[in-house]
């Protein structure tokens, strides 16, 4: 399915549009880059509602690719792969609208409900109450409920629009496949070194607060502090490890400091250097079985049988 709002742009673009490239040339930056169609794709459909079909949006990508390919100048000095980008980009989010049953207010109320209940759960150490919730966002429990049941019809409808889909179509398969499997173990094997090398107090607060499930009031009490000082550890350990895990995984959003001879600078590069000599690959999968799964002993995780 291409949205009506795709459509009437890319045929106005193509309207436009001045040929540059030779129909072969064309072609062939078409065949290059589909790959790159597909890759938007897949970010994407990591970030929305399973029934999404991945072939919808993949249509509607490739038509932007022949768009793309169509007006790419390259005397303007833009590189193909970004300029495509833009579009494909475009052309994937427009085809999500165009699937999307819901009203923008209704996006709007859900976004901000997600994103006041992330925070109050980061302050009050756990899930807060509807009662908390309603008070923190200026409504009532009411108006709440009312929001949910919005966005759940919303999702219904959408699954009722693939009326021509068989009801297995409808259903993703949820398991990744073999290198999504690597990557994710990989990212797991990471993560636990970057936990065991962080220091002695920052490591304690986030194994038993995160992996241990435990209150925050007994971990104060463990370590003869408040259950503040537990918070602030807590919010300065998870700080080390994004970008600890960023330093290694996406060097592109790694902090750059302002004083790299600072101490507090000098501290946060020898925690980075301690993850690099600690891991490999191997003790990265090591941390996981084939499935992806690990189980936690009191000390360090083991792989899960």
């Amino acid at each position: 399915m291409t949205s009506t709002a795709t459509t009437v742009a890319d045929i106005a673009a193509d309207t436009a549009a001045t040929t540059v490239l030779s129909a072969a040339e064309q072609e062939e930056i078409i065949r290059t880059h589909m790959p790159l169609v597909g890759h938007l794709v897949r970010d994407m459909l990591s970030r929305i509602p399973n029934h999404i079909h991945r072939d919808d949006l993949t249509s509607a990508g490739l038509h932007a690719l022949v768009t793309a390919a169509r007006g790419w100048d390259p005397q303007r000095g833009i590189p193909f792969h970004r300029f495509a980008g833009t579009r494909i980009r475009g052309a994937i989010l427009d085809e999500l609208r165009a699937l999307d049953w819901a009203t923008r207010s209704v996006r709007t109320k859900a976004r901000a409900t997600d994103s006041t209940r992330q925070a109050l759960t980061t302050t009050l150490g756990r899930t807060p109450s509807a009662d908390e919730l309603a008070q923190a966002l200026g409504t009532t429990t009411t108006d709440l409920k009312q929001t949910d049941t919005d966005v759940q019809r919303a999702t219904v409808l959408s699954l009722q629009g693939f009326t021509t889909s068989s009801a297995d179509d409808l259903v993703t398969e949820k398991t990744p496949g073999p290198e999504d499997m690597l990557l994710r173990r990989e990212q797991i094997g990471y993560l636990h070194h970057a936990i065991s090398s962080l220091p002695e107090r920052l490591q304690v607060v986030i194994t038993e607060y995160f992996l241990h499930e435990r209150p925050m009031a007994d971990i104060a009490a463990d370590l003869g502090v408040t259950e503040s000082r537990v918070s602030q550890l807590r919010a300065e350990a998870l700080s080390l490890l994004k970008d600890g895990l960023n330093t290694h995984l996406n060097p592109e959003l790694a902090p750059v400091p302002d004083n790299p001879e600072s101490i507090v600078a000098r501290r946060r590069a020898n925690y980075y250097n301690s993850i690099a000599e600690s891991t490999s690959v191997h003790s990265r999968l090591a941390m996981t079985n084939a499935h992806g799964h690990t189980s936690f002993s009191r000390g360090m995780p083991v792989a899960a049988a």
